[in-house]
């Protein structure tokens, strides 16, 4: 097995799902400039996430379409005359 390929700065992190405001906290290398203040009272890096278990439809049961930066209504808006007879 390689030696000394795994990242050695972990730290307790906060990902916090923006589609529906769940928060979890756990151990990771990932960089981020945000905080937020924690329930024991403490500050930590805070990840923000698009999806998480939380609000999958695989987890949760139900389809709901995630639109994060307007890419449904750009696509529509593209192709709205496309197949229309001139």
């Amino acid at each position: 097995m390689k030696t000394d390929i795994h990242p050695a700065n972990y730290r307790y992190v906060v990902f916090q799902d923006m589609s529906n405001g769940h928060s979890f906290i756990s151990k990771s290398t990932a960089q981020t400039r945000d905080t937020i203040k924690w329930e024991d009272g403490k500050e930590y890096p805070l990840i923000k996430l698009e999806i998480s278990n939380t609000s999958h439809p695989f987890y949760t049961g139900k389809m709901k379409l995630v639109d994060t930066a307007g890419r449904v209504d750009k696509f529509m808006n593209r192709y709205k005359d496309h197949g229309k007879k001139k």
